[in-house]
């Protein structure tokens, strides 16, 4: 069994109970973790507590230079971390290598930050005396990152990186499907020397571990990524607390293929930008709008590289030209997707390509292309996580904006396009965290990410992160002569 990590020493749940970590490509169990419980918080966070005043008033260049042997550590180790996500999560193995490189990359770019936090000097009024006043900034305390199960080492870093560059400290909470990676990430960065405490991760369900780290009195911090419905949840119980709160929520991003777009460019996009991680992606082309002039030769090439998938083991490569596509994570997820294309059809969607479920063992789902499905059907009014992509024929500008903005969610959306008019009426008119234009989705480490409705609060990413992790405090010196 593997075991939680809670101030540098590997231990069992409180409780002594365990929960199965399933391969999704297989539906066999393969190891157990912890099922923690409230004890378990209680001392994880203490230990991060106690780690807190240490780590947080050493040099920043000190803190930089133990993250940077951390990312060492764990580079070094990179295949055996990749083959575990592969085996928890289901994705190929080539994806689980890109997603730890992505993690990496995000934990240097924190780790060069940690030197260039920079405060505010300000002339004052004179009326009491000759004073200045400075505005310093200030790590919070105890941090807990709440991550999810489709990129679990990514969205790991995206809070570990700027906390512990503010000078924070945490608990981290995987997804109860996934925390193997996450385990072995973490015991690295202690073997790499990270003092004990200043990270822990505690295993176990969201209802109890999520919900207990997000009401704890010493966590002053939390960052969640997941469903908006839990979201929402953890937002409300954390109210009373008045505790600093993100939440990246879910998406169901637009993507419009105006009439001067390079369709080729715009094809590749959006199959990989929808198909990648078998669609397990908030951040993701989930809706796409076509003008009718290149509609034909968009649907064509799209069908055609959907195609190429062949559902199977990630750690078994695919034969070219077959592109190996991994598993859902759950059987409720490929569920709920199954009933997501059932409405879609239901309401006289046309299956373009793909629409079922694989063969034998495993949570595999087709690549799957509607056309046409209704726009107040569940393919618009939920979020869709894994390979199901409808597509409609716009007209003009005004209708595909219209309809991209006709969602309860705004994380990302893309264009395609060379026209300037439609670059810019796009970019300021889409309600989205972010618009790319003539680029599949990606999630820049330099630039803030996060939504806008339904798709939650806050940034990750970019130097705005880091300022999530800090409080601000306002010093007047008077007495000056």
């Amino acid at each position: 069994m593997a075991q939680i990590l809670i101030n540098g020493e590997q231990t069992s749940a409180k409780s002594g109970e365990e929960m199965p970590v399933v391969n999704p490509a297989t539906e066999e169990e393969f190891e157990t973790v912890p099922k923690a419980g409230l004890e378990d918080v209680d001392a994880a966070v203490a230990a991060a507590k106690g780690a807190f005043k240490e780590w947080s008033l050493k040099d920043p260049d000190d803190r930089a230079t133990a993250m940077r042997a951390t990312i060492a550590k764990i580079e070094e180790n990179g295949k055996e971390i990749a083959g575990l996500l592969t085996k928890e999560q289901g994705k190929p193995f080539s994806e689980s290598m890109g997603e730890l490189h992505h993690f990496l990359h995000g934990m240097n770019y924190y780790a060069d930050l940690a030197s260039k936090i920079e405060g505010v000097y300000a002339n004052l009024p004179s009326a009491l005396g000759k004073a200045y006043g400075m505005v310093i900034k200030k790590p919070i305390g105890v941090c807990a990152a709440i991550v999810p199960y489709n990129f679990p080492l990514t969205l790991m870093g995206t809070k570990v990186g700027p906390a512990l560059a503010a000078g924070n400290t945490l608990v981290v909470k995987p997804a109860d499907t996934t925390p193997l990676a996450t385990l072995r990430v973490v015991e690295l960065m202690q073997e790499s020397g990270l003092p004990p405490g200043v990270v822990n991760v505690v295993t176990g369900t969201g209802k109890e571990v999520g919900e207990a780290l997000a009401t704890h009195p010493d966590v002053r911090r939390v960052a969640f990524t997941g469903s908006t419905r839990v979201g929402r949840r953890l937002m409300e119980i954390a109210a009373p607390k008045f505790k600093r709160i993100s939440a990246e929520l879910g998406g169901s991003d637009p993507v419009i293929v105006f009439p001067d777009a390079d369709v080729d460019a715009a094809v590749r996009g959006v199959n990989i930008g929808r198909f990648f991680n078998a669609g397990q992606a908030c951040l993701a082309a989930k809706r796409v709008y076509v003008f009718g002039e290149v509609y034909d030769e968009f649907m064509e090439g799209l069908t055609k590289r959907v195609a190429r998938y062949e559902l199977g083991y990630g750690m078994e490569r695919a034969e070219k030209p077959k592109i190996r596509m991994g598993p859902l994570n759950a059987p409720r997820h490929r569920d709920l997707i199954s009933a997501q294309l059932q409405d879609a059809v239901d309401g006289g969607a046309n299956v373009a390509v793909g629409g079922g479920g694989g063969n034998g063992k495993g949570y595999f789902f087709e690549p799957t292309v509607v056309e046409n499905a209704p726009h107040h059907g569940r393919v618009v009014r939920e979020e869709t996580f894994g390979p199901l992509l409808p597509v409609w024929k716009v007209s003009d500008v005004d209708e595909a904006i219209r309809l991209a903005n006709d969602s309860p969610y705004g994380l990302g959306s893309s264009i395609y396009t060379h026209n300037v008019n439609w670059i810019h009426r796009s970019s300021q008119e889409i309600e989205a965290g972010m618009t790319w234009v003539n680029q599949l989705h990606f999630g820049y480490d330099e630039l803030p990410f996060g939504g806008v409705k339904d798709s939650g609060i806050g940034r990750e990413h970019g130097k705005e992160a880091i300022e999530h992790y800090l409080e601000q405090k306002s010093v007047v010196v008077g007495g000056l002569s």
